[in-house]
């Protein structure tokens, strides 16, 4: 069943509201369409000032009902892949590049739509505000829409991103699958990799901070 969305106007969903409006919370947010058909929006959780965020790419059916991310099946298997690199949950930020589920319907279910670069862009307000607030040492992409919304680049391809880190506005951005891909993959194999380089990334975060926590400590 469809969650119930809050009774409140409806635009024309033809029509964009201007990308420069600044509202103050998610449940205003009128920058882009697709609030129109989310349930509502959902927002990064986690410390205050976590050392690693984890950037994905957008809410999904379970995330959407219930407004946190990486709670459904790919944020299951990102809690395995945070095990296994020694890194816990608790001590990082998650969220999304952007804030609310694109779908469509197909009998009745509710599937996944890859958002338009438009609203990408668009989201990048409420992005840049908790990076702002959070101040992470180490944001990690899952995916190349959270790559491609960290680095304001439409044309960066997320492969050649593989294995470096790369600095970007006083902060380092290691780039891997989203936890779907792993979970998605056509074939076991491929799905063994995809998983095996998300918890690398995963372990390169936390050696990153831990190494420049023990240079803060050393000084």
């Amino acid at each position: 069943m469809t969650p119930r969305r809050p009774s409140v106007p409806k635009p024309d969903r033809r029509i964009e509201t201007d990308p420069a409006q600044r509202p103050g919370t998610l449940d205003e947010c009128r920058r882009c369409p697709l609030w129109h058909d989310a349930t509502q929006g959902v927002g990064g959780v986690g410390p205050a000032h976590a050392a690693i965020m984890m950037v994905g790419e957008q809410p999904g059916d379970s995330e959407d009902r219930e407004g946190r991310p990486f709670v459904g099946p790919a944020g299951r298997l990102l809690d395995d892949a945070l095990r296994e690199a020694g890194v816990t949950r608790g001590t990082v930020f998650v969220t999304n590049a952007v804030k609310h589920f694109k779908w469509e319907p197909r009998g009745k279910r509710r599937m996944h739509k890859t958002p338009a670069q438009r609203e990408v862009d668009a989201c990048r307000y409420w992005l840049e505000r908790e990076l702002t607030r959070v101040s992470p040492r180490v944001v990690v992409a899952l995916g190349s829409t959270a790559l491609k919304a960290l680095l304001q680049d439409a044309h960066v391809r997320l492969q050649d991103y593989f294995g470096k880190a790369t600095a970007y506005e006083g902060r380092t951005i290691l780039a891997t699958w989203h936890p779907s891909y792993a979970l998605r993959a056509p074939d076991t194999e491929t799905r063994k990799r995809a998983y095996a380089d998300i918890v690398g990334t995963l372990a390169e975060a936390k050696r990153i901070v831990e190494e420049r926590e023990s240079g803060k400590k050393a000084d």
